[in-house]
């Protein structure tokens, strides 16, 4: 007779005398009869015992963050949030009684790589949740990966409108969330913002992917209802992959609107406000708008210096998320402290990914992505108590009571398809090259 052993989760006790009978079988040292009796009781042995894969070890969690690539510039500090919260949580007991595993993959700012490196999160290492991606072509290319293997898959900067409409179609089953707010609602910032620095016409430079092409689709309906008008009715798109931006910068700049939105990333960004400025069409007519994409503290040393010495991305203004929620002064205070330095824009939003991750699955008393989806919300939400702190809130759920989790990046109150509503900073860059926070805007969703 062949036995196939499962890993199931049981009492040692079981588990050995299981073995010590398969044993006596395997040698022959019982009749027919006995190994008949023994299959029956095998079979009831297994079903009192819970099947287990993610969580026989505990709770395993992965992040899926751009360490190289365009985006590398946030991916490497977002990884570093991931990594401080897993520390403070295993500092106070860890989850389930047992610390967390975060496993780490570089998506490489590129679809293919993150796909890949999804298919590997969760097929081979079978975490239970990831953290990310960043970009929104990324994590479009990966959360199909995760809902097919059922784990809980969290972004905390990937903003593109088509994960809401896709999550009210049902084709995420619940398995995606996030802790930035999607584009629709910076969309309408920008809008504002647009308006209130006085700008009729707007021309657009974006990246052809889902990140530019959600902001875009957001954008101009937002500026044409308040009076704006964007010039051509069209933006200018160029490929994520391009590496020279000549033509581009000339058609979005050549029609001397009041001011360029360019919807890129601190490395394509750079190099665009270099072109604008060596075709000499930075002027002190048409001005530079901006999106969480290219607020970057370095964008100015990445930019350079016009002839006068000047920093070329002096004057720039945008909009991002804004990273204020209850819990932001300790989180900063523990990020200096363990990196000597201050955290960067999607910082916050990794620390609460990850929080809610580990705060779920405790809740949950199971390390799988299924039950970690299943009580993201909740730990998120009212009635519970609010609590900040992560080794607190852990605390009190260990006690059997419901905790309302009250951010670094906001209050996380999160809707059907998983998203979060809050503020947006206005940044700037200022002359001396440093970005600096000048003003907030309130929007708002259903």
């Amino acid at each position: 007779m062949n036995f196939i052993w499962l890993s199931f989760e049981c009492s040692y006790r079981k588990k050995s005398k299981v073995k010590r009978v398969a044993d006596e079988i395997r040698h022959g040292a019982v009749s027919r009869i006995v190994q008949a009796q023994f299959a029956i009781a095998l079979l009831l042995t297994l079903s009192s015992c819970q099947l287990s894969t993610q969580s026989s070890n505990g709770l395993k969690l992965g992040t899926l963050l751009p360490i190289t690539g365009d985006l590398a510039q946030y991916g490497s500090p977002m990884q570093d949030s991931a990594q401080l919260l897993v520390k403070t949580v295993n500092n106070c007991g860890g989850v389930l009684g047992q610390p967390v595993e975060l496993i780490s993959e570089d998506d490489q700012t590129e679809p293919a790589a993150g796909a890949s490196a999804m298919t590997k999160l969760a097929e081979v290492d079978r975490v239970a949740g990831v953290v990310g991606g960043a970009s929104s072509a990324v994590s479009s290319a990966a959360v199909d990966i995760a809902v097919r293997n059922q784990v809980t898959q969290i972004s905390p900067a990937s903003t593109s409108p088509v994960f809401t409409e896709r999550a009210k179609n049902g084709d995420f089953q619940g398995f995606w969330f996030r802790t930035a707010p999607p584009d629709t609602f910076q969309g309408q910032a920008l809008a504002k913002l647009a308006k209130d620095q006085g700008f009729q016409t707007v021309a657009i430079l974006a990246i052809n992917n889902d990140y530019g092409n959600g902001l875009v689709a957001s954008f101009i309906p937002a500026f044409e209802a308040l009076g704006g008008k964007v010039v051509s009715g069209q933006p200018t798109r160029y490929p994520p992959d391009a590496a020279t931006f000549e033509s581009e910068v000339g058609a979005a700049f050549s029609s001397n609107p009041d001011a360029v939105l360019l919807i890129t990333y601190p490395e394509t960004g750079s190099l665009i406000l270099k072109s604008a400025y060596q075709q000499g069409l930075l002027n002190k007519k048409t001005k530079v708008l901006a999106t969480d994409g290219l607020k970057d503290p370095a964008i100015a040393n990445l930019a350079g210096k016009n002839q006068a010495g000047k920093f070329i991305a002096s004057g720039l203004i945008g909009t991002a998320a804004s990273a204020g929620g209850p819990a932001i002064a300790a989180f900063r205070q523990l990020y200096d402290a363990e990196y000597k330095r201050q955290p960067s824009v999607y910082d916050p939003n990794t620390w609460d990914a990850t929080a809610l991750m580990v705060l779920a699955a405790e809740s949950a008393k199971a390390a799988t992505g299924p039950a970690v989806k299943d009580k993201i919300r909740e730990v998120a939400s009212a009635p519970g108590q609010e609590v900040t702190d992560i080794c607190q809130a852990l605390d009190l759920v260990r006690q059997g009571k419901d905790v309302n989790y009250q951010g670094a990046s906001g209050t996380l109150e999160l809707d059907a398809q998983g998203d979060v509503v809050g503020t947006y900073d206005i940044w700037t860059i200022q002359e001396n090259g440093e970005l600096a926070v000048k003003g907030q805007l309130s929007v708002g969703g259903s």
